[in-house]
């Protein structure tokens, strides 16, 4: 193997990334204060469940590999592991969403939103109070931090300590924990997306709500992967060991999950279309028709059908800097999804679009990106005695 050297956290990104987050963050917050309010509590949460969603739907994929046993993404596996990683600033980066309850939330006692409903909707409303109470929902928060935090830093821990004894235990034990994890990943990011977004509006549910929002995170995910494949050239980095034979499959990956992000939005829709019940439709009611229309229709055209036609192309995969190209036009379409799931509990006539958006979205990802490059200071960016590392390398398409 190519010699590679450990990773010396250069401040050329980690100090901006930090830098763009706070002023991002700072922003946002001035944003809150002296404009809507409102319209900035909705633009953080629109960041931090982008964000967030692309961490741990990479703690769920890597132990989806060990799982699956997968040797061709060894080289591959500790970028993804340091996306993972993660999750600790999420959890302190969540404090800026208490203030924002009363600004969010229907169902949080005392908010201008809970006086704006009308009695029916109150008496229905009450029967979840049991569910979505201010203090059950803080206690969910902890219970799914606890599940990420735990998961992703055993896995990171055992697997950057292989890098030093090389000892084949630790991966038996990665491959341990992987299966037994993913239950409880699965449903920690399903209720945290019906916590987060869907009860925006709780009147309205739908059980298929955590897998459309996980379906765009792994997406997301994936695209993040490949920009920093393409862009980890240098001495100290794992580029220069990836193959196109490992583009192909990032490329295969991404086009797996556009599929799947259209699949599981069809089939909500279908299910909610079927029942037609008084409490789920108006969901789709505000989105089919008056001003957020276009931006439903857009989405078929530039989530599925425009991405889906083009990573089509084998030639395409192939090509590290084309496929690049495609995962930053798929990582701002995943912003307009997100933005489709939440800015309508904003205002429902018609999309809007706040100053607050941008900075929110760059305070929160530049402050993870900066935390993420921070965790892997001193660590090779390869398991480099991981025993199927060869393996890796070696990977060609069967």
């Amino acid at each position: 193997m190519t010699s590679v050297e450990r990773y010396t956290g250069t401040p050329r990104l980690m100090v901006p990334a930090f830098g763009i987050g706070i002023l991002g963050l700072v922003l946002t917050a001035v944003g809150a204060f002296v404009g809507d309010a409102r319209a900035a509590a909705h633009s953080y949460l629109f960041a931090y469940a982008y964000w967030v969603g692309i961490s741990v739907a990479a703690i769920i994929m890597v132990a989806v590999f060990h799982t699956a046993k997968a040797k061709w993404m060894t080289v591959l596996r500790r970028a993804m592991e340091t996306m993972a990683i993660s999750i600790p600033i999420f959890a302190v980066l969540f404090l800026g969403l208490i203030p924002a309850l009363k600004l969010l939330y229907p169902w949080v006692p005392g908010s201008e939103l809970a006086n704006q409903l009308t009695d029916v909707q109150r008496g229905h409303l009450s029967h979840k109070h049991a569910y979505l109470n201010v203090g059950f929902f803080y206690a969910r928060q902890v219970i799914y931090f606890v599940v990420w935090t735990f998961v992703s830093h055993r896995l990171y821990g055992w697997s950057t300590r292989q890098d030093e004894g090389g000892d084949l235990m630790l991966t038996v034990k990665q491959r341990f924990l992987s299966p037994g994890s993913l239950p409880f990943l699965a449903l920690t990011i399903t209720f945290a997306a019906f916590d987060w977004m869907m009860s925006l509006t709780p009147l309205w549910q739908s059980t298929i709500y955590g897998v459309y929002y996980f379906a765009g995170s792994f997406l997301a995910a994936f695209c993040v992967l490949t920009l920093a494949t393409v862009n980890a050239t240098g001495k100290d980095l794992y580029g220069n060991l990836v193959t196109t034979a490992h583009y192909h499959n990032l490329g295969k990956l991404m086009l797996a999950f556009v599929a799947f992000w259209a699949y599981i939005a069809f089939s909500q829709f279908l299910l909610v279309w079927i029942a037609n019940l008084p409490e789920e439709a108006p969901w789709y009611h505000v989105r089919i028709f008056g001003g957020w229309r276009p931006v439903s229709i857009a989405l078929f055209f530039v989530h599925f059908l425009i991405p889906f036609g083009i990573l089509l192309s084998r030639n395409l995969k192939l090509q590290p800097r084309k496929l690049a190209v495609v995962a930053v036009y798929l990582l701002l379409v995943h912003a307009v999804d997100m933005y489709w799931l939440i800015f309508p509990a904003y205002n429902d006539a018609q999309p809007t679009f706040p100053w607050t958006i941008i900075t929110a979205w760059v305070g929160v990802g530049g402050i993870a990106v900066g935390f993420a490059l921070f965790r892997a200071r001193g660590r090779y960016t390869v398991p480099v005695k991981d025993p199927y590392i060869a393996d890796s390398l070696r990977y060609v398409q069967p």
